[in-house]
């Protein structure tokens, strides 16, 4: 007995250290396979082509090694897509997702999600683009001013959408009724594409849009104002909202995009692709790709993006309750 007591022990020892070596073999060799990256708006939207762009380098051998497939699962505002990443997306590191900060915050906080800050391993971020209030070219409405005035002689009646409930286009349209004194009805719609449509269609009066979307859009649309403290390089001649006097519509809703993992990856997998992937944002072809496409970039290392993750929490914890009083 006592043999066969020793012999198990022997055999428990050896398979702890087998576990041990194929764990650090996992890291070594990671990714060993291609990964696949959750986008959780539709194909074709400002979050879609950034992130399509952002790995398109991916498989050379300075980076993964290996290339990315994109999954698209939207829904409410990217909450079905976040909560499966959650609940089914696997822990070896070869799930990633793009996450959009305010969007999965704010939805955090106002519903019962499968996700928070506590629940995402950041990597890295890749942009920041600001929301912007856009018109059809043809509109009645050819200022903030005239679309104040009209939803101040029609409660209710002005329609504005954006891709979604408690995204960044949300956060906007909601300082804006609160600075201006207005009610209007928001759309939430499957995504930024679906958005546009929308507004180009006359199917709503108003949308709040990434300025990414809207910029390549110039042609067939207005843009009225950007929510953010300053004007955009992209478009110079776009004023904020500040400038024209609603000072409460400030940068909370401008949409940060970047790479993260569910907890649970192993810490040596996450640092290794925390790396890589603030290489790969900063590749000459990715950089070129994402100016060209209208795309503001902004590339934040894992450390910042933690912080940036715990300071929005914080603010829009305090201003989202601000905002839905009644």
């Amino acid at each position: 007995m006592r043999k066969s007591l020793f012999s198990l022990l022997c055999l428990c020892a050896i398979a702890f250290s087998g576990a041990v070596a194929h764990a650090a073999q996992t890291a070594d060799g990671y990714p060993a396979a291609p990964v696949s990256l959750v986008v959780v708006y539709t194909p074709g939207g400002a979050t879609d082509l950034q992130a399509r762009i952002s790995c398109m380098v991916a498989q050379k051998k300075e980076y993964f090694g290996q290339p990315f497939v994109v999954l698209n699962k939207p829904g409410a505002g990217g909450q079905t897509g976040w909560n499966w990443m959650m609940e089914r997306g696997s822990r070896d590191g070869l799930t990633i997702t793009a996450y959009n900060m305010p969007h999965f915050i704010a939805q955090s906080i106002i519903y019962k999600t499968k996700y928070s800050v506590d629940t995402f391993e950041p990597l890295a971020n890749w942009g920041a683009d600001p929301a912007v209030l856009v018109v059809a070219k043809n509109s009645p409405i050819k200022s903030v001013d005239d679309l104040v005035t009209f939803a101040r002689e029609n409660p209710g009646k002005m329609t504005i959408n954006g891709a979604g409930l408690y995204v960044g286009h949300h956060v906007a349209t909601l300082q804006l009724q609160k600075d201006a004194g207005i009610k209007c009805t928001y759309i939430p719609e499957k995504g930024g594409t679906d958005a546009m449509q929308s507004v180009l269609s006359g199917k709503v009066m108003a949308g709040f849009n990434n300025l990414s979307d809207a910029g390549r859009a110039q042609d067939r649309l207005t843009i009225l104002a950007i929510a953010d403290v300053k004007r955009h390089e992209f478009l110079p001649d776009v004023p904020t909202f500040q400038e024209l006097g609603y000072k409460g519509v400030d940068d909370t809703s401008v949409n940060f995009r970047g790479y993260a993992m569910p907890k649970g990856v192993d810490q040596a997998i996450v640092d290794k692709a925390a790396g890589i992937v603030v290489k790969m944002f900063n590749d000459e072809e990715v950089l070129r790709r994402m100016k060209d496409s209208y795309s503001p970039m902004l590339i934040l290392d894992r450390a910042k993006v933690q912080a940036m993750f715990k300071d929005k929490q914080a603010k829009l914890q305090e201003l989202l309750q601000e905002l839905n009083k009644k």
